[in-house]
């Protein structure tokens, strides 16, 4: 299996299918928000900005995967960021399923003055709503759980992409055949 998956991060259609999946999910993202009029707390924005991390090394995966240093820093990017992500979701999770008075997400998103998102891209990054409000469940997980068992699936594979690595996958030469 790790010898498939070193193969696969060699080639651009594996690091294709993690932008992929990202944009996908960052695409859902902005529907929940404007199409179905949820709208997106602080924690939710950041969980965004992680998700687009894992966008981006799978942008950076894309340049040239045949080099070990893209594929390493492609796998630091995307599991700096799932981790990132899911720190954030866990502790989302925990605001709607122990609401207490003091357990109160900001109301405003707290980006660099150097990197204002909220500023440059209001409608993908302007945090109206509240973080221990529950808006959406689907098979019993609210928005928040399933974001951990996203940014958990991105980690546990990018682990495996990173095991992989160690792997070879030229061919042994034999004396005799």
């Amino acid at each position: 299996m790790l010898k498939k998956l070193k193969g696969l991060s060699t080639q651009r259609l594996g690091w294709l299918l993690l932008l992929i999946s990202a944009l996908i999910l960052e695409l859902t993202a902005l529907y929940f928000q404007h199409g179905m009029a949820l709208q997106p707390c602080v924690l939710c924005i950041y969980e965004r900005v992680a998700l687009f991390g894992v966008l981006i090394a799978g942008a950076v995966g894309l340049i040239a995967p045949q080099f070990l240093i893209t594929r390493l820093i492609a796998i630091a990017v995307g599991l700096a960021s799932a981790i990132k992500g899911l720190l954030i979701a866990l502790k989302h999770v925990d605001y709607q399923m122990n609401p207490a008075p003091w357990k109160q997400c900001s109301v405003f998103a707290d980006f660099p003055e150097t990197l204002p998102l909220d500023k440059w891209f209001p409608f993908m990054f302007k945090p109206t709503g509240t973080c221990n409000e529950i808006t959406w469940q689907f098979l019993g997980l609210t928005m928040a759980q399933w974001i951990v068992v996203i940014f958990a699936f991105y980690i546990a594979l990018l682990l495996f992409v990173l095991l992989s690595q160690l792997t070879r996958t030229h061919k042994q030469r034999r004396l005799f055949h």
